[in-house]
């Protein structure tokens, strides 16, 4: 079993996978570890998307088995999400970005992690936010 901080790793490493093989690659290597995995790519208006980051990280969340859906796993999701999306807020007030969410679980534990680039044109500032959340086993 792990705890918080190792879902939070996990997270924060599958976040930053360059493409979609690594991604892959690490989502199998934590399955084998018995972490539950899953990555979707994100883009636009940060700051007016704050729904659209939170129900995407539900939606692939559901759809990789990691959560069930219910109203206290999918608060959890959106807890976490929300949380991650607030520490980056500070640098993408105004701009558009692009990266990664990450959602990884085990046992209770749950991580959701955000890795983007965010500006306009050629002058990108990197970014990461991550939440955490704990979600009954039963």
């Amino acid at each position: 079993m792990y705890d918080s901080i190792d879902i939070a790793r996990a997270a924060i490493s599958l976040a930053i996978t360059p493409n979609r093989s690594e991604e892959e690659k690490l989502i199998a290597e934590l399955t084998a570890k018995n972490i539950q995995a899953t990555a979707v790519d994100v883009g636009g208006d940060v700051i007016n998307a704050t729904h659209i980051v939170i129900e995407r990280a539900i939606f692939v969340a559901r759809k990789a088995g990691i959560i069930r859906e219910e109203h206290a796993q999918d608060g959890a999701v959106a807890g976490a999400a929300r949380e991650a999306q607030a520490q980056i807020v500070a640098k993408a007030i105004g701009l558009n970005g692009g990266g990664k969410i990450a959602v990884c679980r085990s046992g209770e534990h749950i991580s959701v992690c955000i890795f983007m680039s965010i500006g306009m044109m050629y002058l990108n500032e990197v970014v990461v936010g991550l939440g955490h959340r704990t979600i009954s086993c039963r």
